[in-house]
């Protein structure tokens, strides 16, 4: 990737000179500064001046373009040699989408893999996300989302449907409800489901694995 640093009194000239020695446009480059100018003390004790780094945005992308595919060569391998060792034949589909990785399994013997409550795949899943961002930093975090036979689908519409009902048990009986343990990812879709229901409150109680949803009346 061709990039060159600058460094000038101000930010703004330094990206100029930046942007003339690549021969592009701002609209075209990506910018990164990396010292802010100081004055110093009277203008001239511990003076600095501004300092840039300036590549073209379409090095960058193509960098960004190898990176997701590395994302999904790993996560692939992973997969395909944890398929083979439960032995289990499934067809692997991995695409990047606006959310993260999605990664969908197809073959005959789905319900070994999503085990009882999607634990399985929920394990899978950790674990995936663990290789792909291995070595990233927090800002870095691509999040990865393992499905089959539109499971994730089905079981949100089934904790939306869950949460509705006992929440007008709730708010009729004005006594507290105690949901099974569930993962983040489920929990999120009990408070979401119920966060505008009148007359009742959610909140999770407890410690992972086992840390659980409370639905209880204002």
């Amino acid at each position: 990737m061709k990039w060159v640093e600058k460094t000038a009194k101000t930010v703004e000239e330094a990206v100029e000179l930046a942007l003339q020695e690549l021969n592009i446009t701002k609209d075209k480059a990506n910018i990164e500064i990396l010292e802010q100018p100081n004055k110093g003390f009277f203008g001239l004790i511990g003076s600095r001046l501004a300092k840039v780094k300036v590549s073209a945005a379409e090095e960058k992308l193509a960098a960004e373009a190898t990176t997701k595919e590395k994302e999904q060569d790993a996560a692939y391998k992973f997969l395909r040699e944890i398929l083979n060792c439960m032995d289990i034949k499934a067809e692997i589909k991995v695409k990047q989408t606006e959310r993260g990785l999605y990664i969908d399994f197809i073959g005959p013997k789905m319900g070994i893999i999503i085990g009882r409550r999607g634990q399985t795949l929920d394990a899978l899943q950790y674990l995936v996300s663990l290789v792909v961002n291995k070595n990233k930093s927090r800002e870095e975090y691509v999040r990865v989302v393992l499905d089959t036979e539109n499971y994730r689908e089905k079981r949100e519409e089934t904790l939306i449907r869950l949460a509705n009902r006992l929440a007008e048990r709730v708010a009729k009986s004005r006594r507290k409800m105690e949901l099974e343990p569930m993962n983040p990812y489920e929990r999120r879709i009990i408070h979401s489901a119920l966060q505008d229901y009148p007359g009742v409150i959610t909140y999770s109680e407890g410690e992972e694995p086992n840390r659980k949803v409370i639905i209880a009346c204002k």
